[in-house]
Order: structure tokens, then sequence, then C-alpha cells
């Protein structure tokens, strides 16, 4: 096996992936074969990845962390990076993806009980992850402070030890309190699991780094464990595709620009980080809608992203209104884009007859387009090539999503995919569905839609923006903490 070392953090929430995707560049740029690892995430922004041995067409689901990763290592993602992927679909369940693959559904307290049989899944994606490398960086989830857990872990210390991973513990100052989260998380783990830590950062400083040195200090006293440097704020992950839902709350609208995207925070948001490339151009300003919030007035354009749970958002939808500021935005001539779950909920019907997404088997649509989706069971899983129809520019995307869409509208598709037509368009073109995830990460394809909309002079190289992002943290990292010391603790 190749070398590994964990990122584990005091909490969620507290820079894990970016600083794994950091380290992994730097191992890069040091000239290590560097693979990325997660055994188990919970997350709805997936990213299809390869399946090895599979020779079908198609991939698996892992989280977009992992597949960030992956870029930052400079290899393609496979579903062995992330093998159990938790996609929440109610306050209480989850689909359960293993190995890029639906494994089923599990409430909170049924997940518990199935994670012995997972941890099999965990340690032969293990395995196979670190089989050409020289390193593998490995990120926990949550904290492993949540010994109530601790007897059936798979995600923290259960597969630390389970892989004799070392661990550095990652502590958020921004927070507040990262004293007594350090200080805290080793007064109360079993010896067993304190044993694994090599040591520990704090990330997310603001101002002058040497007024915590007193902080280093009372950790050192506390817990006898070394300090691998303090990070401070990390400007350039603002550039990063964001995992998590929970940055959706710190999102706000800034300066006024040429054109103001409104997109609405569905319950079950999924892949939001479809509105990245538009949230990167200078002359666009996006704004996240919280629900109990209208849609902006002065929105040119509405973005309605993917779900997990297409009807129950649906409902909440209209629950919050929004079905109304809509309806007053298509009035004033604005534009709509609706992406997977949101191409299904501008049409007239959804239907789910077998009870695929929950109890409710049919809802209307937002009667933007005239087409009908109905759930199936079989889930489309696959990176794909494809063009625009409206503007004959090419595209490069990914589809995750049940269901099959039909009707009038679908005779003015939005985009040709692998050959096949995919999405509609509204008589006067400015309704557009698609299940095309990463449409707007075109540079040509975001420029020509955006000119259309009267915003000049747009199409950042938006990878490019990425790849230089990467590069930026890995520096920082190298000039801020102890990189030898951490890599040198890898086992």
């Amino acid at each position: 096996m190749a070398r590994a070392i964990m990122l584990q953090g005091t909490g969620s929430d507290v820079g894990k992936t970016v600083l794994a995707a950091g380290l992994c560049r730097a191992a890069k740029k040091r000239g290590l074969k560097v693979r990325p690892f997660k055994p188990q995430n919970m997350s709805n922004n997936a990213a299809v990845a390869d399946i090895p041995g599979n020779n079908r067409a198609g991939g698996g689901e892992i989280g977009r962390g992992q597949w960030l990763q992956a870029l930052a290592c400079g290899v393609r993602p496979t579903v062995h990076m992330n093998p159990v992927l938790l996609k929440p679909q109610s306050d209480i369940g989850s689909q359960v993806v293993v190995q890029g693959k639906v494994f089923g559904e599990a409430r909170a307290r049924d997940y518990q009980a199935m994670k012995a049989r997972l941890m099999d899944a965990v340690l032969d994606s293990w395995a196979k992850v670190g089989e050409d490398a020289d390193l593998v960086i490995v990120e926990g989830a949550g904290s492993p402070a949540e010994i109530n857990l601790r007897s059936r872990d798979i995600a923290n210390m259960g597969f630390a030890t389970r892989a004799n991973v070392p661990v550095v513990l990652v502590g958020d100052i921004d927070r507040g309190g990262v004293i007594a989260s350090v200080a805290g998380t080793h007064l109360i783990l079993p010896d067993e699991d304190r044993r694994m830590i090599a040591g520990y950062l704090i990330n997310k400083f603001r101002g002058d780094v040497s007024l915590f040195d007193d902080g280093i200090s009372a950790i050192g006293k506390f817990t006898g464990w070394r300090c691998f440097g303090v990070v401070p704020w990390l400007k350039a992950a603002a550039r990063l595709p964001p995992e998590d839902s929970v940055v959706l709350e710190r999102l706000a609208s800034g300066e006024r620009r040429a054109l103001k995207v409104a997109v609405p925070m569905l319950a079950r948001i999924a892949n939001f980080d479809d509105l990245d490339p538009l949230k990167a151009e200078p002359q666009v300003e996006v704004v996240f809608v919280p629900p109990g919030k209208p849609l902006p007035e002065d929105a040119g354009l509405v973005v309605i992203p993917g779900s997990k749970s297409t009807i129950g958002d649906l409902i909440k939808f209209r629950e919050n209104g929004w079905d109304r500021d809509l309806a007053a935005h298509r009035k004033r001539g604005g534009h709509v884009v609706g992406i997977c779950g949101g191409y299904q909920m501008l049409g007239r019907k959804v239907r789910d007859p077998d009870g695929i997404e929950g109890s409710v088997i049919e809802t209307e649509g937002l009667g933007l387009l005239d087409i009908e989706t109905v759930m199936e069971s079989e889930k489309t899983v696959r990176n794909s090539s494809a063009h625009s129809v409206q503007f004959g520019l090419p595209l490069e995307g990914y589809e995750i999503h049940l269901g099959r869409t039909t009707g009038p509208d679908t005779a003015r598709p939005s985009a040709i995919i692998n050959g096949l037509e995919d999405g509609a368009v509204s008589a006067d073109g400015k309704v557009i569905g698609t299940y095309l995830h990463g449409l707007f990460a075109a540079d040509a394809f975001r420029a020509a839609y955006l000119e259309s909309l009267g915003v000049r002079g747009a199409g950042i190289d938006y990878c490019a923006e990425v790849e230089t992002a990467l590069d930026e943290i890995a520096a920082e990292l190298e000039a801020d903490l102890d990189c030898d010391a951490i890599f040198g603790s890898a086992r």
C-alpha cells in the first residue's frame, strides 16, 4: 500500500475538503503520485467517476469534493475514491451509494446498523486506490469527537484504526472556540484513537498569525500534540466548487452587476456547483434565495438547480410562493433555466407511480414548459459530450438523474447529448430545460448565452481559474504549514 495521512476535523465544515485538495496539489508538485480518498461522504453535490473494470458506457457517483481532489492530483476520478456516498432525500433518510452505484435507502438509525457491511466496501476501495500511488490523502467526515457513533464508525477513527492511517486534526478558528475544540477532542477520545493523531493544524485564521502563539502553547499543554501550522483565510478557495450546501447559508448578494441571477435554495438542492462558472463572471451576480424570501424582481435570469427530491422540492417551491414570483418574472420577460430536477419542475406534471421519491405519486409542475416527467427506477449516471442547439457550441458535462421527460416542447431540444436530443425550450426561447449538469462550465457557450441576456465580454476560462486556485492554495499551504512533517507523518 501507499503511505497515507488523514485529515479529520474538530467539526463539520472546518475546511477539510479544500485543505486535502491543496495538499494533493502540493504533493503532486513535489513529483509524488498522490490520490484522494474519503471513506464516507454526505452530499447531494455528486460527480460522475470511472468504475474500473466496467466496459459499459456510464459511470458511478462520488462526492464533488473527491472529484475536485482528483483534479488536484492530476488523475481521473474513480468510484473507489469515495466508496460510500449518502445523498439526503428527507430530514430522516438518505439514498446510499456504494462504490458508485445505488445500494439502497436508509433512515439514520437503520444506516448505523448498515455500517458494518459497508466497512468491507470501504476497505476494498482503500486497497484499490493505493495500488498505484506514493501517497494517499484521506478526508474524514464530521468529527472523531462524535464518540456516541464510534462503535460503528467508518468515516473517521473507525477507518483510521482499521487502515492504520495517522491523523492530522483540523481546527477552525473562524467559528471561535478552537482551543477548546482541539483540547476537548483530545480529552474525550479513547486512547486507541488518540494515539492515531500525529498533530493538528489551525485553519481560516484572519490577521497576524503570531497573535495565536499563546494559543498554540495552550493546546500543547493540554494535548502534547505538535502543531503543523496555522493556515490563513484562503481567498482562492472561493474559486473552487463547494462540496456541501452548508456554504449556501453564507452566500449573499454583493454589488450590483450587469446581470442578477436568482437561484431558489431548494430543500434538497443538488449539484448547485453548476452555478460556479456564472459566479466567477465579473459582470454576473448570483443570488441564492433562502426559503421565506421572494425571488428578486430585478433578476434577469432565474436558475432552478438540481434536486434530490423533485416532487418534495416542487411542493416546497409553491409553499414559499416562488411559483408566483416565477410567473411574474416571466411576465416581465425574464429568462429561466432548469437543470435536471429543475428541468422536471418546469413541466406541467411530475409523476412517480412507483413511489421512488416518496408517498406523493403526482404533482402539478410550474407549467413553463409543455412537458411531463415520469420517475423511473433506473438512474442515468454518465459523463457526456454535447452541443448547444441554440448556439451550435460544444458543451461538456455529466448526467445524474431519474425520470423520463416527454412532451411537445421536447421537439425544441436545448442540447444534443451523445447524439441524442435532450431537454426542451419554450416557444419564445426564454425558458430552457436540460438534464446536462455542467452546462455553464463551457466557456464559449456561457459567453454566448450571457451575451444574449445583454452581458458583453463574458467567457472567462473557468477551468483555468480552478487550476490556478488549486496552485495558489498549494503554494499557501507550503508556506504556512510544515508540509515536510505532514507528509513525513504518513505511513
